[in-house]
This record gives structure tokens, C-alpha cells and sequence, in this order.
């Protein structure tokens, strides 16, 4: 069987087994632009137990496009603060704002005007354009990339941006055809999330496309889909300071460019530093440290680059300039700060 015979029968298979079999998902309640957007920008790189409730604190607090647009910036990345990528919180802002200004609120039913959003790439542009506005537009992700290169047993690299274009190009006159577009994508999604699995073996048994499948008749699944061999991650070690005067902590703002653009962070320096190093280093920054409280150590695993912490916790006599100091009740109610420097907080309360 050709592929676009073989894509041709997707409704067929996917629809009746996706109303049987969906999972239910508190962004799947409606398909309100503003909740498919989010869902859809949270879930990129993220997995789907960890971004429910980030999902509904977050609506809970900014319930409607134009809330979002007028959010502070670290209120916003308070809401945010765990999820990681916070390129996308900001991202997520300077859409809503495009939005509101020049849709007045209302999302554009239109492909072209969804990808010119903050942000928005062409799998979240056809997700939502389906989902919420039943337009012939594909939804290609990882899921659907390697749902797709398993039906057609296909081995070329899905991480080729030509690839993926190819690929939906031969889903375009499939969604052409179907009538319930919203809920094919979603099907498409559910079948790679849930049964096309990514990691160990797919559960061909009860797929509803087991019978179309080349690379089950073939008995390769696990060959596909093909991916460019990843680098090593590149280590990069620090020091970093928790610097205590009374009940504040010692903070500052990082660059406006780069990883962590603008967020909140710990003072820290290059290279693992001895006690007596750190204790110089923060008697240089005019903080006075009076008590030497714990050593611990710690790692954060970004997609490139490995973070390995020494974290050196200071008793200071002295709120120094240079730094914001902040209350220990405000780091944990209002002030974000990304989990690369939170994993390196000790446990105040134990200490």
C-alpha cells in the first residue's frame, strides 16, 4: 500500500479510537483558542503530569488573553518558575499582546496570522488552527513525526526540516478530506503520546493502526523514527552563594541575553571554590560573613549543558550594594526564580 493510501485511512482509524480512548486532559475541556495556545506552548518539551498544574494555576491567575498581556513580568515568571524554557512565558506575553492590540483579544482563524505570532512555530499554528477553528491545517510533532515514519516505514532523519515538510505535505490532502480536522490532530497526538511510544517498545497490539503499519509487518518499529545522534552535553561548573542577612537572600537579575535572559539568580562564580575562596569572595562583595552554614552539591541538566553546583550557604552581617535582597516569604510566594538556583537553596526550615 502507497503512503497517501496509507495516510488516507487515518480518520477511519484514529477518530472512533481516539472517542474511546482519549485521555482526559483538563485542556481538552473546550477548544478556546487562548487554552489549546497555552496547553500547546507548555507542553513543548514538558511532560503532560507536570504541566496540569502549572496549566490551571496559570489560567486560574490570568483567566483571559488580555490578562496575560498586561502581566507583570515576574508575576508572569512566578507562574512559570519550574517549568523551564522561559523563553516561552516570555514569548507567550508578546503574543498576547499582539493579540490584544491588534485583534482586539480575539485569536486570528488564520494559519498565516498564527504563525506570525511571538513564539509560534508551524506545529503550534496548525494545532491550533485545527483544533480550535477545524482549518485543513497538519499539527507535526515528534508524536506525529514518528507515528508517521512507522505506518510508511520511513527512514529518512525526521529532524531534517525538509523531512518534516514532506511530511506534512502529505497530510495536507488528508485533512483536506476529514471533517472532524480538531479531533484528528488531537488523534494523531494521543496515538504517538500514548501507544507510538517514544521510548521502549510501541504497543503495536492495540493500535488502530496495526493493520497498516509497514514497520510492524516488517517487525522494525523500533528502527524508526531515525534521529541525528545527539552531542554530549557540555559541563560547566560554579560556585554559587546563599548569602543570608537576617531573613533576606541575595539576589540579582542575569543579562538580557542568553540562557536565562532576565531572570532572577543567586550570585555565583566560575569553578568549584574552596570554603575560605568563597569566604574572600563575599567579604570582596562587602556582605561580611560572620558563619560558613553548609556545603552541598548539585546539578542541573539543561538540553546542552550540564550545571555543576557547589552551593556554599553564608550567614552575612552586612546587606551589601549590588545585590536585591529578598525576604525568604517572598522567594516562595512572589519573587521567581528558575529551578537552576532554587535546586541550590538548602532547606532553611531544617537548618
Amino acid at each position: 500500500m502507497r503512503e497517501d493510501a496509507v495516510l488516507c485511512l487515518l480518520p477511519e482509524l484514529l477518530l472512533p479510537w481516539y472517542a474511546a480512548n482519549a485521555r482526559d486532559l483538563p485542556w481538552r475541556k473546550d477548544r478556546e483558542p487562548y487554552h489549546v495556545w497555552l496547553s500547546e506552548i507548555m507542553l513543548q518539551q514538558t511532560r503532560v503530569e507536570a504541566v496540569k498544574p502549572y496549566y490551571l494555576r496559570f489560567l486560574a491567575q490570568l483567566p483571559q488573553v488580555g490578562d496575560l498581556a498586561r502581566c507583570e513580568d515576574d508575576a508572569l515568571m512566578k507562574l512559570w518558575e519550574g517549568l523551564g524554557y522561559y523563553s516561552r512565558a516570555r514569548n507567550l506575553k508578546k503574543a498576547a499582546q499582539v493579540i490584544a492590540e491588534q485583534y482586539h483579544g480575539v485569536f486570528p482563524a488564520d494559519h498565516k496570522k498564527l504563525l506570525a505570532l511571538p513564539g509560534v512555530g508551524d506545529y503550534t499554528a496548525g494545532a491550533v488552527a485545527s483544533i480550535c477553528f477545524e482549518l485543513p491545517e497538519p499539527a507535526v510533532d515528534g508524536n506525529v513525526l514518528r507515528v508517521i515514519s512507522r505506518l510508511c516505514a520511513d527512514g529518512r532523519c525526521v529532524d531534517d526540516a525538509a523531512v518534516k515538510k514532506e511530511i506534512r505535505g502529505l497530510l495536507l490532502p488528508v485533512y483536506e478530506a476529514c471533517s472532524h480536522r480538531g479531533t484528528l490532530t488531537q488523534a494523531l497526538m494521543e496515538l504517538g503520546a500514548t501507544i507510538c511510544i517514544p521510548n521502549g517498545k510501541p504497543l503495536c497490539h492495540v493500535c488502530p493502526c496495526k493493520a497498516v503499519c509497514r514497520a510492524r509487518q516488517e517487525g522494525s518499529t523500533e528502527q524508526y523514527p531515525v534521529r541525528k545522534q545527539k552531542k554530549p552535553r557540555k559541563i560547566e561548573k560554579y560556585t554559587v552563594y546563599v548569602l543570608r542577612c537576617g531573613d533576606e537572600i541575595a539576589l540579582q537579575k542575569r543579562p538580557a541575553k542568553g540562557l536565562l535572559a532576565g531572570l532572577w539568580e543567586l550570585p555565583h562564580t566560575d569553578g568549584h571554590c574552596s570554603m575560605q575562596q568563597a569566604l574572600r569572595m563575599a567579604e570582596s562583595w562587602g556582605c561580611h560573613p560572620t558563619e560558613a552554614v553548609s556545603v552541598t552539591g548539585c546539578t542541573h541538566i539543561f538540553t546542552h549543558i550540564e550545571w555543576h553546583m557547589q552551593s556554599i550557604y553564608l550567614l552575612c552581617s552586612r546587606r551589601c550594594e549590588g545585590f536585591t535582597w529578598v525576604s525568604l516569604q517572598s522567594l516562595a510566594e512572589e519573587t521567581p526564580l528558575p529551578t537552576a538556583f532554587r535546586v541550590a537553596l538548602p532547606d532553611f526550615e531544617q537548618i
